[in-house]
């Protein structure tokens, strides 16, 4: 008779493990679409692969590529907004460092705009350290 109670312990136990397990995936099916990872690397290979440090061009050509990859890894992971600034901002819970992805925005939007933007070879490798760290944020590489 003894067994009776420990029956019913055993299955209280079964039904709170299983109730845990829905919700933790509930919890991580919320996260969004996954990724191609393999594209976002090979992509991201690409950029890092094509600056120069005796070459400015590949360093403006290397910041806008590395943004328009960032921006489109905010839209396949469905963060809603206009513009990708509207786009990192659903997205800014994401971020291990949003001020570095900023930054690393705002210099490609000098780069975009201003004509007479100076560009050093430092500042464009933080902004693609920014942009990589972004990609890894979202799960993309």
């Amino acid at each position: 008779m003894t067994s009776g109670p420990a029956v019913i312990f055993f299955l209280v136990v079964l039904l709170i493990v299983a109730i845990i397990a829905v919700l933790f995936l509930l919890v991580s099916s919320k996260k969004g679409p996954r990724l191609n990872v393999t594209r976002y690397q090979t992509q991201w290979l690409a950029i890092e692969n094509s600056v120069s440090r005796s070459n400015e061009a590949s360093w403006q050509v290397a910041i806008m590529n590395a943004d328009k990859l960032v921006d489109q890894a905010l839209r396949e992971s469905k963060y809603k907004g206009q513009t990708m600034g509207e786009r990192m901002k659903a997205a800014e819970k994401t971020w291990r460092n949003p001020n570095h992805i900023w930054g690393a925005h705002k210099i490609r939007n000098q780069l975009a705009h201003e004509v007479n933007m100076k560009l050093s070879y430092d500042i464009t490798l933080r902004s693609l350290s920014a942009f990589k760290q972004a990609l890894k944020d979202l799960g993309a590489i």
